[in-house]
């Protein structure tokens, strides 16, 4: 095999030991999967907002960012529930950063041990501050790291075709949102749910096992191919193919951003449109009962500052602009802010 061994890591199990879950965070957490679960099946006519930085880092400016929502999280409690974004592995088109798992510094060597000891960390830092966290399970060996802390998980464009990643999802504690891929497909993204709600036989860590099956997979829609599929055709053809294939809990989270923020002006994806088009699926969601009842929450990409920036223009972290994304570019906290209000006040 053409690979090195370059060093053996901790154990999840040492890695917990080193960075605990307390008793009080576990229940949170436990508490926090409830409620999701319980919108997703239609008991809590709340609607979820998964909201945060497209990649979590630097760690300070996620907390300073997370703080600066803390304040609106009990305001609008009766209308939504906030699920923190705590993004740290990065899928890529081709190569690049892969998130801050891998390489904590973007412009040094990965070194996935120091990567461990700077996400957890940061991780029990935002539920301590009362936010459930939301995380993309990319690279599925790692989850258990970080898995006893996620009220919520995304399977990417990229991985919901992948039979690891939907055995992945059949087997987790918390509910897993399944994206369409980047073709925009909306079958092959419902397809990728049944197999996450079906129970598997496969081997894990030198086992065979079985899985139980998740009946809280449910469908993240994201655009694809530079062609959003949030309009309320694109909306409704996915509600009605949710019904028809039998798919339990039949629910839609809409992410706002990746192609379904694209400008038709330009054709490239705007980060600062996401309040105008979340704005637009709100009212399409009143005007027709059946989105209003399978439209489960919503994704908004959003950071300190707003936009992106490009990390290859720069030669060292020193260089950046802080909070301001080095991935896909976010909507301000500002602006965030006034979404999250305006929001509540129409649900």
């Amino acid at each position: 095999m053409s690979y090195t061994t370059q060093k053996t890591l901790p154990t999840a199990a040492e890695i917990h030991k080193k960075y605990p879950r307390s008793e009080e965070l576990a229940a949170q957490i436990n508490k926090d999967r409830k409620e999701i679960e319980a919108i997703l099946s239609g008991e809590d006519d709340r609607k979820i907002l998964i909201i945060g930085p497209c990649s979590a880092w630097p760690s300070e400016a996620v907390i300073e960012y997370v703080k600066a929502l803390l304040p609106l999280k009990e305001k609008v409690e009766d209308k939504i529930k906030l699920v923190m974004r705590v993004y740290i592995q990065k899928p890529r088109t081709t190569i690049g950063w892969t998130g801050p798992v891998n390489q904590p510094d973007p412009y040094s060597e990965s070194d996935v041990e120091a990567g461990i000891n700077y996400c957890r960390p940061m991780m029990l830092d935002v539920l301590n501050l009362g936010f459930p966290i939301a995380d993309e399970a990319l690279f599925t060996h790692k989850q258990g790291y970080f898995t006893d802390l996620y009220s919520w998980i995304a399977i990417g464009a990229r991985s919901t075709e992948d039979q690891e990643h939907r055995i992945f999802a059949s087997m987790v504690d918390c509910p897993v949102g399944m994206k369409n891929p980047t073709s925009g497909d909306i079958l092959i993204g419902i397809n990728s749910i049944l197999a996450a709600q079906s129970k598997h036989t496969f081997v894990i860590n030198g086992e065979q096992v079985k899985t139980s099956g998740n009946p809280y997979a449910h469908l993240i829609l994201r655009g694809g191919n530079g062609t959003p599929n949030c309009d309320i055709e694109s909306l409704k053809l996915s509600a009605q193919t949710l019904i028809d294939k039998k798919v339990e809990n039949p629910a839609i989270i809409v992410d706002i951003s990746h192609d379904n923020s694209i400008d038709p002006a330009t054709g490239k994806k705007d980060p600062l449109l996401q309040p105008q088009i979340l704005d637009q699926v709100v009212s399409d969601m009143q005007n027709n009962e059946d989105l209003e009842r399978t439209i489960k929450g919503f994704m908004i990409e959003s950071f300190i500052e707003d936009g992106g920036q490009n990390m290859n223009a720069c030669n060292s972290a020193s260089e950046l602009k802080y909070g301001k994304s080095i991935t896909d570019g976010c909507l301000g906290i500002e602006k965030t802010k006034e979404l999250i209000l305006e929001l509540a006040e129409k649900l």
